[in-house]
């Protein structure tokens, strides 16, 4: 069941992360970077989150002092697939062109990011490099959630300016609202799981007591 809720999480985040794109208002610092390598050195959005993904998974390694965790690469490899899949599925499906709509398509994106970058971390099962870097930060700065995404994002953002990625309006609020979406998240997506993973295993123990005492 956990590893249902961690392919379900990728796939919420993904679909958020397409959906800022289509929104044509700017992604994350992190997603801009992704598209503008896109752009100017070819291959998909999704080929190049895996990418990045080999390198962080070798500067994670380096900062916490361990050896690196290859696993985070089978998270990275399906979230670059659920990136392309949803960019495909929603290139004639979503196009907004007017001011109040691209908001809205972006708005919806920024939460489901949230979402769903909450649901699958919680499953504790290979988070992708770049959470994985900001979970790192956090314990290692001893702060929260937001703290650490917010550096993170400022990071990407210098380099997606480099790479002439899609910045705009939404990658500022992005990075303020970021981190903050998150850290709303990570404690309403833990109560729901945790409910939701123990129930199956106190089921059966419960539906037992039950027939005893009848």
């Amino acid at each position: 069941m956990k590893y249902v809720f961690y392919v379900l999480g990728i796939l919420i985040l993904t679909l958020g992360i397409s959906f800022t794109i289509q929104s044509d208002l700017g992604t994350s610092p992190f997603d801009a970077l992704l598209v503008g390598l896109s752009i100017n050195a070819g291959l998909t959005v999704g080929s190049w989150e895996i990418i990045i993904a080999l390198i962080l998974i070798c500067f994670n390694s380096f900062l916490k002092r361990q050896r690196p965790e290859v696993l985070g690469l089978l998270t990275a490899f399906i979230t670059g697939i659920g990136i392309d899949m949803w960019l495909f599925l929603l290139h004639n499906l979503i196009t907004p062109e007017l001011w109040y709509s691209k908001v809205i398509c972006f708005g919806i994106g920024l939460v489901v990011i949230g979402l769903g970058t909450a649901t699958y971390l919680h499953t504790n099962f290979a988070p992708i490099p770049v959470d994985r870097l900001t979970l790192i930060i956090q314990e290692l700065t001893k702060t929260n959630i937001f703290f650490s995404r917010t550096v993170i994002y400022l990071a990407f953002l210098i380099m997606a300016m480099i790479s002439n990625g899609p910045i705009g309006v939404g990658t500022l609020l992005t990075v303020c609202l970021g981190g903050l979406i998150l850290n709303y998240f990570m404690p309403f997506t833990e109560k729901v799981l945790d409910h939701v993973l123990t129930h199956p295993r106190t089921s059966p123990n419960y539906d037992k007591d039950k027939k005893h005492s009848i």
